[in-house]
């Protein structure tokens, strides 16, 4: 098949470059246009233009107006450059999900290369080497960890390219503000603010492989491209092939290339861009489509890249069209692309765009000199593109690159622009450099040579440049329209006439003699004017105002003097640069500025003061009536509990100013007085501050309050979570939510909708889980959807009063389930035992106390500790062995003092997990407790040790097990609770944590119950040790000897003798398997004395290696259950 009409999605000169190409293989094209670009040279080259909906960049990004005008003009396949959709899988999908063929990789191959951190995976897979750097979307912490461990670090954008959203860090201290900015800068270039990091090279070369792929798993490449030459990590000069590079080095570049392409059967054009570093070299990225400097390598060699597109696009092979590897032949010569853009660069390097009318445009020519460019006289520059306006490219025959750089400046020298500013001083600057001429050249090239490049060399001038005046009104932008109609604007655009070009001369600042001009810092609007011709100015003294992008800025004189001339007047738009007033420079006399007023620190301006009102509402003191009705349930505020768990004055409020969606049924004022921040409380704040550095204490804060709407959850405060969710995932901050309430809200008004399942709050609750720390705290009731955010939580802290329930009592008579009070659906005497309460607590104070001492073993060690005398130790165990004791005593004497907090007490009473310090550091506990069924492990038992193994790992908690059980629990009526499965959770979850595990047997050791208290088996945690109280076996010994010995006490007759018998037996076997014994056999680590049993675990902290910095979750989440 081969393209029978061509739409060409983009603009400028890559748009007129496309259509010359289709033009030439006989295709019909159709170039679109945005509402700005009506005179834009591009249309003139196709056969129809349509225009877009809109305006600027976002005209050409909808693809749905791209597709339907496609659709429209019968054309079967779509062009989109570089830039804009070209690297947009959706839209590439959209495409052929409508037939119509999209010039470039199939949206696979765009989803996984606009993926940085898929990129790098594929090349790791494939053997090709990459920088050290972060996996996905990487977050401060991890940026500054991956700092500490690898040195100056490069932040990148995930997605996109043209060097936006990328920061060099040399200063650990500049990372911060910079991953800031490259996140919004990514965003708003690529619609997705993730960053990544990668250890920064210094100083290398940037060398692009161009590859060709049928998508037949054929591929071919076409060497390599020099890109080092950037500015902020833009490429500015581009040379092929690059200039001193060894041979063996340039095969291994390209087999990198056509590796990584082969992976993927790769379809169409790509480049795959390398960083190099003396004889090595690192893959960085793949760009998926045609690059602005596709055309040196077509110079050399001889291939017409974009006719390549089309004809793969239309279904040729490269064997169809000549490109083996073999046929494509070897580069001829060699050639070099310099970027003319709009700007200038200054001398501290930054970058300043201009724009304005081109009064003259004319490009060199003769042989091997090429340009593609968009540029004419007279036309308009707009400010809402890129700076680009020609690629200047030059081919030379031999390979001294000297040649190459003297033909190139020659040509730019050939250049006349006028009308604005270009960076051609600045490109003849570079080309002219030693340096560049000896091929001497890396990324830093620019930075390093900045002050010769920007220096005001004087430069040939080959063009002829006869004197013209500019016409009077050539400062202007626009038309003037009347500024007292705000619909004129839309009449002027009705209206029929052509579009408006005018004749302008540029940046023209010449005025009557001997006066000097006040230029416009700015493209914008005259607003009004303060003076008139013959008035005196001086410095400060306003004389204009004028607006740009909606605001006003204050022009003032800057010399003293007489105002001679004023070329403009209110509503006219002026570019930057022009002249706003002429002034004759002389000596005036300055009034008298008067008293100096002193500012009133303590005056609130009216703005102020609405504000202050509406947030004052908000509070306690101003609602006493709430506060009252709390104090009738014995319970406290909302802001009351916040107050107490964050450090104070820590917390920042988020959304107090919302509302209830009830404005059809109430005033504004009623709202403002009942439904303040629409029944939620959020924001962000500071929890155990005393202890921890900020990067640890850092927090969301969210509750409910039950006297606004019994804290059900509306449309506005669904918005709220939505918003305290997403910076939580952003920013991997910790959640404490307080979750009393009713669920949802039917009684908002301010939306249709019919079941409104679309809210994304539990989605993105429940993405939460096992990326930060969740903390539920209810007190009274708690019902549906409020039930689900606390259930979703990785602890729940609940009070003597709660209720807990999926359905409230009107959920419950509504299907016909019975009629029940509030407190008879799931009160703490059900939700304690069942294991839905992690906490339970007799008041709030009590539950904050407890949801900040939880939080504490997240945020990491604390200094002082302090603990009992472990020679008490010694006497922990009974010595008569059958003797029960208490475990819980044990764990508080084995760790640090008041550092023990139980979950799940009431639940699951053979086994007791808890959260613990041993001198400081975290641990997790889980121990057996022979008060229940011995220590036997049932189901309960085995699912609380492997919610809370989970809980550990995700978080980076070491375990410590005690080990005390004759085993799992059996019978007929252990099974019913399934305790295959369940049972088996230890072994699993145990088999798969990678935080350290220390097993520690006080008494018991017995069976398959003792291996899943030691992960799996006692030679996989760090280690397994005993007391001396330890007893051993494979399986109980009395049904050990009764199963092993039958033969020989069924022999016995005497019954008397046969049980004495049996009972030597039994315990020759308690004898061997007693710890010493065990020990003996290495099926332990050891046997200590119990008072040395802290000194073991800190031994294994100290020696397990540091938590490794991560970017994401370790976990993909936290069991609820």
């Amino acid at each position: 098949m081969s393209i029978e009409k061509l739409l060409v999605a983009n603009r400028g000169e890559i748009a007129i470059r496309i259509l010359r190409a289709a033009a030439d293989l006989g295709i019909p094209t159709v170039a679109v246009y945005a509402g700005d670009e009506a005179a834009s040279l591009h249309l003139s080259k196709a056969d129809e233009a349509v225009a877009l909906p809109g305006r600027g960049v976002p005209a050409y990004l909808d693809g749905a107006a791209v597709l339907a005008i496609a659709q429209e003009k019968n054309c079967d396949a779509i062009h989109p450059g570089y830039g804009f959709l070209s690297e947009n899988a959706d839209f590439a999908n959209a495409c052929g999900q409508a037939g119509v063929a999209f010039v470039g990789p199939g949206a696979e191959t765009l989803d996984m290369f606009g993926d940085k951190a898929a990129a790098r995976d594929l090349a790791e897979k494939n053997g090709v080497p990459v920088l050290p750097g972060s996996q996905g979307a990487t977050d401060l912490g991890a940026a500054e960890a991956f700092f500490d461990i690898h040195g100056p670090t490069m932040i990148k954008a995930i997605g996109g390219g043209g060097g936006r959203g990328m920061r060099a860090i040399l200063d650990k201290r500049d990372l911060a503000a910079a991953l800031e900015l490259c996140q919004a800068e990514a965003l708003q270039a690529f619609g997705n603010g993730d960053v990544f990091v990668e250890r920064l090279l210094e100083k290398p070369r940037h060398v692009e492989i161009q590859i060709i792929g049928d998508g037949s798993g054929a591929i071919c490449h076409l060497g390599e491209r020099e890109c080092s030459i950037q500015r902020r990590h833009q490429k500015l000069v581009e040379m092929a092939p690059a200039p001193g590079l060894a041979s063996d080095l340039r095969d291994k570049l390209t087999e990198a290339a056509v590796t990584l392409a082969g992976a993927v059967d790769y379809r169409n054009l790509g480049t795959f861009e390398f960083l190099l570093a003396g004889d090595d070299f690192f893959f960085i990225e793949a760009n998926p489509r045609l690059q602005v400097e596709h055309t040196v390598t077509e110079e050399v060699w001889g291939v017409d890249l974009v006719q390549t597109q089309l004809h793969i696009a239309g279904g040729a092979s490269l064997a169809e069209l000549g490109l083996t590897q073999v046929e494509a032949g070897a580069p001829r010569g060699q050639a070099m692309q310099v970027r003319i853009n709009m700007e200038t660069i200054e001398a501290d390097g930054s970058v300043r765009p201009t724009g304005g009318i081109l009064e003259s445009f004319e490009m060199p020519s003769g042989p091997g000199v090429r340009v593609d460019s968009f540029g004419y006289a007279g036309y308009r520059t707009s400010p809402s593109y890129d700076s680009l306006l020609a690629k200047l490219i030059v081919h030379a025959p031999g390979n001294d690159f000297t040649v190459l750089a003297r033909k190139t400046y020659r040509a730019l020298c050939e250049c006349r622009i006028a009308g604005l500013s270009s960076n051609i001083p600045f490109l003849q600057n570079l080309l002219c450099h030693g340096e560049f001429q000896a091929g001497e050249i890396n990324t830093h090239f620019i930075d390093t040579h900045l002050d010769a490049l920007v220096s005001g060399a004087a430069h040939q001038r080959m063009f002829f440049e006869p004197a013209s005046e500019a016409p009077a009104d050539a400062n202007l932008v626009g038309v003037k329209v009347d500024a007292s109609d705000p619909l004129a604007i839309l009449s002027h655009g009705r209206s029929e006439a052509a579009p408006t070009v005018t004749e302008a001369a540029g940046n023209n600042l010449s005025g009557p003699d001997g006066t000097v001009a006040i230029p416009a810092p700015m493209q914008g609007t005259i607003v009004s004017i303060d003076v008139a011709e013959g008035d005196d100015v001086y410095p400060g003294r306003q004389v204009l105002v004028m607006e740009a992008m909606k605001m006003q800025h204050v022009i003032e004189a800057e010399i003293s003097g007489v105002l001679r001339q004023l070329p403009v007047g209110p509503g006219d738009t002026v570019f930057e640069g022009h002249a706003l007033a002429y002034v004759a420079e002389q000596d005036v006399v300055i009034p008298d500025a008067g008293e100096v007023v002193e500012v009133d620190l303590d005056y609130i301006r009216p703005d102020l003061a609405e504000v202050m009102e509406r947030q004052g509402i908000t509070l306690d003191d101003r609602r006493p009536n709430a506060v009252a009705r709390r104090r009738k349930t014995n319970q406290r505020t909302a802001r009351e509990n916040i107050e107490q768990l964050c450090d104070e004055g820590s917390f920042s409020e988020y959304g107090s100013l919302v509302l209830a969606a009830r404005r059809r049924m109430h005033t504004l004022d009623e709202l403002i007085e009942r439904t303040p921040a629409d029944g939620l409380i959020t924001g962000l704040g500071r929890i155990n501050g005393q202890h921890f550095p900020d990067e640890a204490a850092r927090c969301i804060v969210m509750s409910y309050d039950y006297t606004v709407l019994a804290g059900t959850q509306g449309k506005n405060n669904h918005k709220k979570k939505d918003r305290m969710f997403e910076i939580a995932e952003k920013m991997r901050l910790p959640v404490v939510f307080f979750t009393e309430g009713g669920g949802g809200r039917p009684g908002d008004t301010d939306m249709i909708f019919a079941a409104n399942l679309h809210v994304p709050a539990f989605n993105l609750f429940g993405k939460l889980s096992g990326l930060v720390p969740l903390v539920g705290i209810t007190s009274g009731r708690c019902f549906a959807g409020n039930a689900v955010m606390l259930g979703c939580c990785d602890v729940i802290i609940a009070t003597q009063n709660s209720t807990i329930g999926m359905g409230g009592p009107a959920m419950i008579e509504g299907g016909g389930l019975g009629v029940f009070r509030p407190e008879e659906v799931g009160p703490m005497s059900v939700q304690v035992p069942n294991g839905v309460v992690d906490i339970a607590v007799e008041d709030e104070e009590e539950a904050v106390e407890a949801a900040k001492k939880y939080l504490s073993y997240f945020q990491g060690t604390i200094e002082e500790w302090d603990c009992v005398d472990q020679r008490l130790l010694r006497q922990a165990i009974p010595e008569d062995r059958l003797r029960i004791y208490d475990v819980r005593k044990v764990v508080e004497q084995i760790c640090d003092t008041g550092s023990v907090l139980e979950l799940r007490a009431g639940f699951g009473l053979g086994m007791v997990t808890a959260l613990a310090r041993i001198e400081g550091r975290p641990v997790g506990i889980v121990a057996n407790n022979p008060s229940h069924l011995a220590g036997a492990i049932d189901s309960d038992a085995s699912d609380k040790a492997a919610r809370f193994l989970q809980l550990c790992d995700a978080y980076d908690i070491p375990l410590v097990f005690l080990c005390d059980t004759p085993g799992n629990m059996v019978g007929p009526e252990a099974e019913k609770e399934a305790l295959v499965r369940h049972c088996c959770r230890m072994f699993v979850i145990g088999a798969n944590v990678t935080v350290p595990t220390f097993t520690i047997v006080l008494r018991k050791g017995y069976g398959l119950g003792a291996q899943g208290m030691g992960a799996g088996g006692f030679h996989a945690p760090f280690f397994t040790i005993s007391w001396p109280t330890g007893e051993f076996g494979g399986m109980g010994l009395e049904g050990a000897v009764k199963l092993g010995r039958r033969d020989e006490l069924m022999a016995i007759e005497d019954p008397e003798e046969r049980m004495e018998k049996y009972e030597e037996m039994v315990a020759a076997m308690y004898a061997q398997g007693k710890a010493i014994n065990t020990a003996a056999l290495f099926e332990l680590d050891n046997v200590i004395d119990p008072a040395d049993t802290r000194e073991w675990i800190m031994a294994g902290l100290r020696a397990a290696p540091p938590v490794p910095a991560r970017e994401g979750k370790k976990l993909p989440w936290i069991d609820v259950w």
